[in-house]
């Protein structure tokens, strides 16, 4: 127990520090590409919800049972290799430095007025059109995006991973993987993807509701709005969000900044309608980025710091 909070410990500062090297393989890629050639075979004819399923158990087993022989063999070989290998593959679970840098990459054209690197660059992050956006259609693509992984990169798969060890936070990434290329509701996937949608989403009920009470709790207040009515707020706007998890990080953000999010947005020329969360006290701009930043970062280390806290007191008491 002692070691696995300590390899947490380690992966936790490797990503904050020095993240995923450039040009590096990553196994997201490979579990990627692994759901993708599953997808073209059986994503065709009837029975696409039993399909779905079976992919996404298929998945999750394969990279969890992946990881887990390779933090046994490393552990049996010898405790600081297990440390160490256990530690690796938490670091590169995680997402802090890509995060903040992808964000950086939309805010320093912003900042220049280049519109069109802003938007180039927020494309390479969301899946909405981003070729006419304005500078603050542009911020609020960053802002929505910065604050819904900081769960999805960083949070959940830190629960997963003080729960479970690296394996739990693979089985995570395993399922948000998923979710993420066939949980959509399109006429495509709808049906295929079912079983992985509602799987991320039980995984990540729990932190992001913790992470977003943190974004509340643990960054600075700039709309200057009373507690009580910034939490009655999130709790309200949090719940008017399509999404049963993201609305809980989006809605923090916009009442701790003063800023409205949501509204319209078009994916692949279909314009898509959300409900307008947050108090809208301030406009929207490239400041607001490097404000969401600093909230990722500052409620990343209070995650850890509490889930860190609870496992030692779980562990001196069992």
């Amino acid at each position: 127990m002692q070691a696995h909070f300590v390899a947490i410990a380690i992966g936790y500062i490797l990503d904050r520090i020095i993240g995923d090297p450039p040009n590096w393989p990553h196994p997201i890629r490979w579990i990627g590409t692994f759901i993708s050639k599953l997808t073209a075979v059986l994503n065709k004819g009837r029975a696409r919800v039993l399909k779905g399923a079976g992919v996404m158990f298929f998945v999750v087993f394969a990279v969890t049972a992946i990881v887990l022989v390779i933090v046994w063999f490393s552990y049996e070989l010898h405790i600081a290799a297990g440390i160490a290998v256990e530690a690796v593959l938490i670091a590169i679970g995680l997402a802090q430095k890509s995060l903040r840098d992808a964000a950086l990459d939309v805010y320093n054209p912003l900042q220049t007025g280049d519109l069109e690197e802003a938007r180039t660059k927020l494309s390479w992050i969301v899946g909405r059109d981003t070729d006419k956006l304005q500078e603050n259609e542009i911020a609020r693509g960053a802002i929505e995006t910065v604050s819904e992984n900081t769960a999805d990169g960083i949070t959940s798969p830190l629960f997963w991973a003080f729960l479970l060890g690296a394996p739990g936070l693979w089985m995570y990434k395993a399922v948000n993987t998923l979710d993420s290329m066939i949980g959509y509701k399109d006429d495509r996937y709808r049906e295929f993807g079912k079983f992985s949608a509602r799987a991320d989403d039980v995984l990540n009920f729990i932190p992001a509701r913790i992470t977003g009470f943190f974004i509340l709790v643990f960054t600075p207040n700039e709309g200057e709005i009373p507690f009580r009515k910034r939490f009655v707020g999130w709790s309200k706007d949090a719940r008017n969000h399509p999404s049963p998890n993201s609305g809980y990080l989006e809605a923090a953000t916009a009442w701790q900044l003063g800023v409205k999010l949501g509204g319209k947005s078009t994916y692949r020329g279909t314009v898509s309608e959300r409900p307008v969360i947050g108090p809208g006290l301030k406009p929207l701009q490239a400041a607001h980025i490097k404000s969401t930043i600093r909230q990722m970062r500052a409620v990343s280390f209070a995650f850890w710091v509490l889930m860190t806290i609870i496992g030692v007191i779980f562990y001196a008491i069992t």
